[in-house]
């Protein structure tokens, strides 16, 4: 996949010589034809098509943005309420994810749900125990979260590298 940016960026540097204007936009056109280029040949390439992994980077990102907005969202109604009317405490929740990166990804976003805090991940990888604001409202977003988090780490550590 490096390789196919560098060959990328070299084919927008040959684009700008053969047009011999030095501007970004040059160099935007000849990324932009680079990319057709590696597309109509990306049979030639071992790794799946870069931008592939581009996109799914960026759902990744969307998912967390979307998250982290509806997080504050949560907390602040909660914290603005009159009387504070909680349920924290513990809970386990299982995952398939393998490996440092996938596990830290999955801990760090599953942070961003309301009021939930990753405590400790069990030394077989296999699931984590969550900290909870209030325990009916931000387990049932936890699980719905994780799944859709899952599928986006997945999509970007395993699917397109």
């Amino acid at each position: 996949m490096p390789f196919q940016i560098l060959v990328n960026i070299l084919l927008a540097f040959l684009w700008i010589f053969f047009q011999d204007n030095w501007s970004f936009l040059t160099f935007l056109e000849g990324y932009i034809i680079g990319i057709f280029i590696l597309l109509f040949t990306r049979r030639f390439f071992k790794a799946p098509f870069y931008l592939l992994f581009v996109y799914a980077a960026f759902k990744l990102v969307y998912v967390f943005v979307r998250e982290l907005i509806s997080s504050a969202i949560t907390v602040i109604r909660q914290v603005l309420r009159p009387k504070i009317n909680i349920t924290p405490g513990i809970f386990r929740i299982d995952t398939d994810l393998k490996g440092d990166v996938e596990i830290t990804l999955l801990s760090l976003l599953i942070c961003l749900t309301p009021g939930s805090v990753v405590m400790e991940v069990t030394p077989d990888d296999k699931s984590l125990y969550v900290h909870a604001m209030d325990i009916p409202d931000s387990k049932n977003s936890v699980l719905k979260s994780q799944k859709i988090f899952e599928r986006a780490i997945k999509d970007v550590t395993r699917k397109y590298v």
